[in-house]
């Protein structure tokens, strides 16, 4: 089976489906992933369900299964299936427990994930298998003393939970050092890569925000980017439904100033970064060229950096700083503070020693040790 980027003859619009040994699209998966794209899920998410239902279909082929007859027993060996080594997944070879998994906790667990949504949504074409990966688990008993937001509306009834999941290992979100930061800035050859990496520094936005800006987006005035949802020449796209509007430094504003006066020039785009130097000119950045920009300067420097390392940096620096968490969720562009808590929330051990310094724990014992 092969996952294939498709474009839609109409409107240029990306998505994904998955082609049998035959060369045609496989029916169900094809269904579901056309269901997504219409409804607006980014292609990067339909892509990522495209590459997990792949792995479904392929595991029912070697098992001789019909995808709308399995069981839960079926999704124990689908996930087993998943942690063997590629070259060891016909299952003749007995695994060792020393042998390094092929997926994470967190890989099973988003395939897992995916598969569920897929039943939900066949179950509506007449699959009666949506509740495969679902159990409703009875509310009440001894409580732990946390109650989840709108609990009083749903308190008494059956909550739905997943019938398999991997215990995974938290990690935590990889941000740069002050240092590191600047060491990117300062091997920019250019005002626009630059201007570039300073507006995820200063903002925490995605790099498809950054990407879809607009001059008119850039209030110099006011010291303000708002980030909007709209549809881009390059590609690029806004996980936030609603617009969003971030405060700025100055200097993040000169910059701005700087590049356009100095490179920008009088070239005649809405776009804020586009393509000064490489072909087609004038058109709007990609994330392809950002992503080999990104290996330029990870050579430079030595930083194995990513663009989404600067989302992390920014919510984890805005957070030490003691900016408020709903704050910062709002900032982000999440739909819910509880995603925020559950990324950002988080303890490191250099935050776990200042707060202990500050509250004087090191200093004026009682009893010396």
């Amino acid at each position: 089976m092969l996952v294939q980027r498709v474009l839609s003859p109409i409107d240029g619009v990306e998505s994904w489906t998955v082609l049998g040994d035959d060369g045609a699209p496989v029916a169900p998966i094809e269904r579901y992933l056309a269901y997504l794209t219409q409804i607006e899920r980014s292609p990067h998410t339909v892509k990522a369900y495209a590459h997990d239902l792949k792995d479904w279909f392929e595991f029912l082929s070697t098992q001789a299964l019909d995808w709308r007859e399995v069981r839960l027993e079926n999704v124990a060996e689908f996930v087993a299936w998943l942690r063997r080594p590629l070259t060891l997944r016909d299952g003749s070879v007995s695994i060792l427990p020393s042998v390094e998994h092929h997926c994470t906790e967190a890989t099973v667990n988003r395939k897992l994930s995916a598969l569920s949504a897929f039943y939900q949504h066949a179950e509506r074409h007449g699959i009666d298998l949506g509740e495969l990966l679902r159990i409703w688990q009875p509310t009440g008993g001894r409580s732990s003393g946390w109650k989840p937001f709108l609990h009083h509306i749903s308190k008494g009834k059956p909550q739905p939970r997943r019938a398999i999941v991997l215990r995974a290992q938290r990690k935590l979100p990889r941000v740069l050092t002050p240092t590191e930061a600047q060491m990117i800035l300062d091997a920019c050859g250019h005002l626009r890569d630059r201007f570039l990496f300073a507006v995820l520094f200063d903002t925490g936005m995605r790099i498809g925000e950054a990407l879809g800006l607009r001059h008119e987006d850039i209030a110099a005035a006011e010291s303000q980017i708002t980030v909007q949802r709209r549809v881009n020449g390059n590609g690029a796209r806004s996980k936030s439904r609603n617009p969003r509007t971030v405060p700025v430094s100055t200097e993040l504003v000169r910059l701005y100033s700087d590049y356009l006066y100095l490179e920008y020039g009088d070239l005649d785009s809405d776009y804020v970064f586009v393509n000064l130097w490489g072909r087609p000119h004038g058109h709007p950045l990609t994330y392809t060229a950002v992503y080999d920009l990104v290996k330029r300067l990870r050579r430079r420097t030595g930083i194995d950096f990513d663009p989404h390392w600067y989302r992390h940096t920014a919510a984890t620096r805005m957070l030490r700083d003691g900016v408020p968490i709903e704050i910062v969720s709002k900032l982000l562009g999440h739909a819910d503070i509880t995603t925020t808590a559950a990324v950002y929330g988080h303890l490191s051990a250099e935050d776990v020693r200042r707060a202990l310094e500050e509250a004087g724990w090191f200093t004026g014992r009682e009893v010396q040790l």
